[in-house]
């Protein structure tokens, strides 16, 4: 879902850039090595595995009148087959459904985690090439995948009101998905450990795998199995992600086409991206998110008639590319500047800030010409004691009173979360036939906060996982990149795309920007929906 989870009844961020930990995955002297473990990272819990295993330790248990522990043994994997159907762009589409759980193992055969996943695969079909198949995924971090598989890629498709107004409550309408990929590709919808229903097993934690090179680690390892057992090595291969999924989309083509072992990416679609951390980090001296947050801004204050008739009368698109020229030229000079910029100067830009975010001169001067996303969400329709969403700032929102820094909750949150948790439990226990009862996690807590930032080995630093797609070009001649954008997304502001995708060794003649007039999820509006799911098809047709 969002890039950085935020608790829907706080506000507050989880996310802790400079938590380290110690894994079973960390080390990995080779991409997709069946996950080996080493002995020096298993700890004590582990070292008494490794101990038990030997004849000398069991028969000293024994003698000490303890009975010999026995090796953890692998659950048995569910899985749970149907058959479907779906008219997509006038064509019927037939199709195989396979709801399981895949076992991770060690280089010893013991169990490491069970992934659940949903893959479909396309029946009744002649044509002989090789079928492409797409690997998608949600953000997070500790969101399972059913934001995508039942708003956009799956054959079903849950509808929420389309013009920014909350869901309610149940019944929910889920209906066939007109605007599914099922015909372009096979898809495969993966939850990482600890969200939906996959777990770590055995002696294993959550939190071995919880961590941007530990989660595409697992994540690599599951797609090269799922491989294996589909026989589809030779298949294009895409990979979408949203929010957060994106961040794991360019670690996992990393993990994928690094070492000898190389799994070839033809693409990756990046829904609401988020690569480089630098652009969402608020602190003091980091000037990045106020300068790439600033077009948002400017289309939200837009939406919500904050601007001049004279404003109001270039459109959406005119306004916000006057903002981002604004935004990168005099406001970023400006911060630049600091205390060095003269009065005369300063004034100007306070002026053209208000102008395109709705607020007032003097709030801009008493925050310093510097507005967070946070602040700005509660700031800007104040005085009608409104907030607006950060997800979708399209959404309004009403919170206990309208004197705090920052918003009660989330409206653009709240006002889908409950349509899609009954979806995805409706339809994977009815439609589907899975008989797991433990609880399915939409978006975990845990997770989140128990997540390992660290990718480079330095304590100060801000993750970029950028880079890695350059290097995915630069070692691949057919990989492509589609990045979706959402005008009033606050999670992951389209601008600060831009900014990332402009640097860091990226070729942006191989990379496709498209843009909705909707939010972080652009395919709850409908005509959002429509265009997104036309952007993506051409995307496949390209190849």
């Amino acid at each position: 879902m969002a890039d950085i989870f935020t608790r829907r009844h706080s506000g507050q961020n989880y996310s802790s850039q400079d938590h380290l930990s110690q894994n079973p995955l960390n080390h990995l002297t080779q991409p997709l090595s069946r996950l080996k473990l080493s002995k020096q990272l298993l700890g004590a819990a582990g070292l008494s595995l490794l101990l038990l295993s030997l004849p000398g330790q069991a028969a000293q248990e024994k003698s000490n009148g303890k009975p010999a522990k026995t090796e953890a043994q692998a659950p048995e994997a569910k899985v749970y087959q149907t058959t479907g159907q779906v008219k997509i762009n006038g064509e019927r589409v037939h199709y195989e459904t396979i709801a399981s759980e895949t076992i991770l193992e060690d280089d010893k055969d013991k169990p490491l985690a069970s992934i659940f996943s949903v893959t479909y695969l396309r029946t009744k079909i002649e044509s002989g090439q090789p079928r492409p198949v797409t690997f998608v995924f949600n953000g997070g971090p500790g969101s399972a995948s059913l934001w995508l598989h039942m708003g956009l890629f799956g054959p079903k498709r849950v509808v929420v009101p389309g013009d920014a107004k909350d869901d309610g409550a149940a019944p929910y309408r889920l209906v066939d998905n007109e605007f599914s990929m099922l015909d372009k590709s096979d898809l495969v919808f993966i939850d990482p450990v600890g969200t939906g229903f996959s777990r770590a097993l055995g002696e294993h934690k959550g939190q071995d795998f919880w961590g941007v090179k530990e989660d595409a680690q697992s994540i690599a390892e599951f797609i090269r199995r799922w491989l294996i057992e589909h026989g589809r090595w030779n298949s294009p291969k895409y990979i979408a992600g949203e929010s957060y999924g994106t961040t794991r989309a360019a670690a996992l083509v990393d993990e994928l086409q690094s070492g000898w072992t190389d799994i070839s990416v033809n693409g990756v679609m990046l829904i609401s991206s988020i690569l480089d951390f630098s652009h969402a980090r608020y602190q003091p001296g980091n000037n990045q998110p106020y300068i790439g947050f600033l077009p948002t801004m400017a289309a939200t204050a837009f939406y919500h008639d904050r601007v001049a008739a004279a404003d109001k009368a270039m459109g959406l698109s005119a306004f916000v590319e006057a903002a981002r020229q604004f935004a990168m030229n005099d406001y970023a000079l400006a911060l630049l500047k600091g205390s060095r910029l003269p009065q005369a100067q300063y004034q100007a830009v306070r002026q053209q800030l208000a102008r395109f975010t709705g607020l007032t001169e003097d709030y801009l001067d008493r925050v310093n010409l510097r507005v967070s996303a946070s602040r700005y969400t509660k700031q800007l329709l104040r005085d009608e004691d409104r907030t607006v969403g950060r997800l979708d700032s399209r959404y309004l929102g009403v919170d206990y009173d309208s004197g705090g820094e920052r918003t009660d909750a989330d409206p653009s949150g709240y006002g889908i979360d409950g349509a899609y948790t009954a979806a995805i439990h409706q339809y994977l226990y009815q439609d589907l036939g899975v008989k797991i009862t433990r609880p399915f996690n939409v978006l975990s807590v845990d997770v989140n906060r128990g997540w390992n930032w660290n990718i480079s080995g330095k304590q100060m630093h801000y993750v970029n996982v950028a880079p890695y797609l350059g290097r995915a070009q630069r070692e691949n001649k057919d990989f492509r990149i589609l990045v979706a954008n959402g005008y009033y997304d606050f999670a992951t502001p389209f601008f600060a795309t831009e900014n990332t995708l402009a640097d860091n060794g990226i070729d942006n003649s191989r990379v496709e920007m498209h843009y909705y007039e909707a939010g972080h999820m652009m395919y709850i509006e409908p005509s959002s929906l429509k265009a997104l799911a036309k952007d993506i098809r051409q995307f496949y047709q390209a190849d």
